[in-house]
């Protein structure tokens, strides 16, 4: 079973993907408490750091840890089209060159870099691949779909595979070991729970709200719920079915759920356990610790589960493979 050292931890969606492919965690390393407390209660075993990655010496832990795979996650926020149009953050898109100490302390079989897409139009971006190429890696530069492997949610990520016996792996390959059903937006509702709901067509409701429910309304007809983009902006209408993936989960409140009582449509806002459902996280993952703003930014800091499982499962079955031959 292939051993991790988990960077940039968070509340350990990715984590426990991994778990589930046939991993076992030896450290979590995160900046933000919380991360770590969540980290810590859903996986007791591993060791905790909470401290900045360029606050940590990659050499000293590398003496004590020695995992089959490294798993990152950097900082994605300064490349990720959700932040708007705010410049960007040069330190903060550093991180991620800041993993290549790790990979030559540490020297794992395989690392792992989850971030969103829009790295690609880093201007580092190749510099990274390339610094780990010059530590012997063959690099998959992979774009996945949480939705294709089974999660509720439509997630597009970056993944970097990289082996360092020279194995590429295929987004094919991956989706061969999938094996659960497609899931979509209403698997993740907790329809037993009496969450606080308010009429939507209330005094004061933004107008945006109300016309992004009415272009819902107007085409699915009265009586059938569906969710609006409450917060930020969407580019399919501001709504969409339950019968469709979640659209990508993020560090705020986002999505609102309506709802019908007779011919009055409620509106309430997802709730962090079903965000957690929508990263993957399933009945077996504690929720995130901190009030509800934190669990929201938690959930969407996050790695899918769904797809972690599948990178793990392949390469659990490459390390078995490579055991029964020697």
């Amino acid at each position: 079973m292939p051993t991790f050292v988990d960077l940039f931890c968070g509340a350990g969606f990715g984590a426990r993907g991994a778990v589930r492919g046939g991993g076992i965690p030896l450290l979590g390393l995160d900046a933000w408490d919380l991360a770590t407390q969540t980290y810590k209660a859903n996986f007791p075993e591993a060791d905790i750091l909470t401290k900045k990655i360029e606050d940590v010496s990659p050499s000293e832990l590398g003496s004590k840890y020695r995992p089959d795979v490294l798993l990152t996650s950097p900082e994605c926020t300064s490349h990720s089209i959700a932040r708007g149009a705010k410049p960007g953050s040069e330190k903060s898109r550093e991180t991620a060159i800041g993993i290549v100490p790790w990979v030559e302390a540490m020297k794992p079989r395989w690392v792992i870099v989850e971030n969103v897409n829009r790295m690609k139009k880093w201007d580092r971006h190749d510099e990274l691949v390339l610094s780990i190429e010059n530590q012997g890696y063959a690099v998959s530069d992979l774009h996945l779909n949480s939705a294709d492997f089974g999660s509720a949610q439509a997630r597009k990520r970056m993944f970097l595979v990289c082996d360092r016996e020279g194995t590429t792996v295929r987004r094919e390959d991956l989706l061969d070991l999938v094996t659960t059903p497609r899931r979509s937006a209403r698997d993740i509702i907790d329809w037993q729970a009496n969450h606080a709901a308010t009429p939507l067509r209330k005094p004061g409701r933004a107008q945006a709200t109300l016309d992004r429910a009415e272009r819902a309304i107007a085409e699915l007809g009265e009586g059938i719920p569906f969710l609006i983009v409450y917060y930020g902006s969407d580019y399919a209408g501001g709504w969409q079915t339950l019968d469709a993936p979640l659209r990508t989960v993020t560090t705020v409140d986002r999505f609102g759920l309506v709802t019908w009582r007779g011919k009055t449509p409620y509106l309430r806002m997802l709730q962090p356990n079903e965000l957690v459902l929508a990263m993957g996280g399933s009945s077996d993952h504690k929720l995130p610790h901190g009030n509800r703003r934190d669990k929201v930014k938690l959930c969407g800091n996050g790695v899918c589960s769904d797809v972690m499982t599948a990178i793990f499962q392949w390469i659990s079955l490459h390390q078995a493979a490579q055991r029964k031959v020697a």
